[in-house]
This record gives structure tokens, C-alpha cells and sequence, in this order.
């Protein structure tokens, strides 16, 4: 029972950062499943799973607040759920230990500019609102599909920073389209991983505690991502991305660096991570009084004319 409930916890945990940053609910519950014992196919399996439910539920929420691109959604998700269904069924004999060291690197990069970009400049207005094409989102979500069902998720990590780096929608809406066309992906690697494995290894109980967690979360993230000032969203995404992939980074063959190197490089990226973030706080908060005071200077000019 403790342990059904300490799943329940760590599904709203993982819900509510995903739904609120686009990412990291497969990340977490997977690395809890993989801590206790459970075959990589399998934990991979049961999150999965679960986020059929909990994908549903965030991407319901997310249209609700209006945080939903459905042609984003469509041209990204359907490629992502074949990448899914692909990466599902051939898990067992994949080989990630120099594919997952790549692609952190990729996705470290992404993060860095992502998080410089919102925390210096803010969201760029004179791109928002163009087309993303269909050439760039195909790709991306077949990728991004296929590394989240070999490694547990992916589909976040992956996809949201490369849709932010476009800077062609607002972070919310990039944040709420990746996660409602999650659902498709979930689908898709569920049947793969019950295709084949069966259900051998897959603990129902697992998923219905991992499924309760995130589904409380759910409406409380969307409803976040609503609310928060993109530029301020931008740096807590970037700095996510950043911690993440250094932590993959410096723990892989290629690196293998001594539990003192690393504490001390996440101990540098936390303080800059908060002073990024500190920093977009205070920007929006100028950038909102200067145009509050235009938006008085409108109403004051309009009701002189019409005097």
C-alpha cells in the first residue's frame, strides 16, 4: 500500500511538472520504476500506460485554457506515435548506451539557447503566429516518438525545446500542444510494448496509482501554464533541459565524472538557473508597466477626442 500511494505522489509530481513545462513525467516515473527493479521494457511499459490516461486528461485541460495548436498537434503527434510504436516494439534489442550521450548533447544545446534566449531577449513577437511546416514537425515527432518509448520518455525533452527554438508560438501553446498530442504517442507505444511482451511485467496496480496522481495534476498544471508570463516559463524550461541532459551527460560512459565534479556543475547550473529566472521575473514585470503606461496613454488620448 505505501508503495501504491508513494506512486500516486510521484505521478502528480511528474504530471504537474510535464503539464506545466512540457516535460519530464515519463523521465521521473520511469527512473522510480527502474530504481525498485523493473525491467527497462516493462517500467517503459507501465508509464505508458498510465499516460494514456494522464495525457488525456492534461491535453482536455490544456484546450480548456486555450493552450492547444491542433494542426501542431496533428503533424506532430501522428509521426510521433509511429516513431512510438516502432521504438516499443524493438526496445528489447535496442542498444541506447551511445544514442542516449548523443542526443543529450543535442537537447543540452537546445536547452542552453532556450534558456539564454527567453532570459535575455524574451519572446520574439515578429515570428509568433507563423506556420511551423509540416517538413520540420514530421521529422521531430518521429524522433522524439521513437526515443521516448526506448528510453522511458523523451517525448517532452525532445519536442518542446525544438518547437521553443522556432520561437514561432508562445511557450504555453507549445507546452500544450506537445502534451495533448502526447496521448496519440502513448497509444501508439503501449500497443507496441503489448505486442511484445504481453502483459508480462506490467503491474495494473502500478499504472492505476501512476494514473491517479497524474490526473489530479492535470488540471492544476494547465491552469499554470495559463497563468505564468511566457518569457518566465522560457527560462524554467531551459533550465530544466539543461540540469536534465548535464545529469545524463555527466553520468555516461563517455564522461563517467566522480560524484564531486558533478554536484558542483549542477550547484553552477542551479544558481544560474535562478538568476535566469529571477532575471525574466523582474524583465516581465518592466516589460508590464511599460505597457500599462501605453495602454493609459491610449485610453487618455481617446477620451481627449472624444471631448
Amino acid at each position: 500500500m505505501r508503495k501504491l500511494v508513494l506512486l500516486a505522489l510521484v505521478g502528480f509530481g511528474a504530471q504537474l511538472v510535464d503539464g506545466s513545462l512540457g516535460m519530464a513525467y515519463g523521465v521521473t516515473s520511469t527512473t522510480l520504476l527502474l530504481a525498485i527493479g523493473t525491467n527497462p521494457a516493462a517500467a517503459s511499459a507501465t508509464v505508458h500506460l498510465a499516460e494514456i490516461g494522464t495525457t488525456l486528461a492534461s491535453g482536455a485541460s490544456h484546450w480548456r485554457f486555450g493552450n492547444v495548436d491542433w494542426k501542431v498537434v496533428w503533424r506532430v503527434g501522428i509521426p510521433g506515435a509511429v516513431g512510438a510504436f516502432l521504438g516499443a516494439t524493438f526496445l528489447s534489442g535496442l542498444d541506447t548506451s551511445v544514442a542516449a550521450p548523443l542526443m543529450s548533447v543535442l537537447l543540452l544545446a537546445l536547452g542552453i539557447y532556450v534558456l539564454t534566449r527567453f532570459t535575455v531577449a524574451g519572446v520574439r513577437r515578429d515570428r509568433l503566429g507563423q506556420p511551423l511546416r509540416r517538413r520540420f514537425l514530421a521529422p521531430l515527432g518521429l524522433v522524439a516518438g521513437f526515443v521516448d518509448a526506448t528510453g522511458g520518455g523523451g517525448w517532452g525533452p525532445v519536442g518542446t525545446p525544438a518547437i521553443l527554438a522556432s520561437g514561432r508560438m508562445e511557450p504555453r501553446r507549445v507546452i500544450g500542444s506537445i502534451d495533448t498530442s502526447e496521448f496519440l504517442v502513448s497509444v501508439a507505444a503501449s500497443a507496441g510494448f503489448l505486442l511484445a511482451l504481453g502483459s508480462a511485467g506490467i503491474d495494473l496496480g502500478w499504472v492505476l496509482a501512476l494514473l491517479a496522481g497524474g490526473l489530479v495534476a492535470a488540471p492544476i498544471a494547465a491552469w499554470l501554464v495559463r497563468h505564468v508570463p511566457p518569457r518566465v516559463l522560457g527560462s524554467a524550461v531551459g533550465g530544466i533541459i539543461v540540469l536534465t541532459n548535464s545529469r545524463t551527460l555527466l553520468r555516461s560512459e563517455w564522461v563517467d565524472a566522480g560524484d564531486a565534479t558533478r554536484w558542483a556543475v549542477y550547484a553552477v547550473i542551479w544558481l544560474v538557473w535562478a538568476g535566469a529566472v529571477a532575471w525574466s521575473v523582474r524583465a516581465h514585470r518592466a516589460e508590464r508597466l511599460v505597457l500599462e503606461r501605453e495602454a493609459a496613454q491610449e485610453r487618455d488620448a481617446d477620451r481627449s477626442v472624444t471631448r
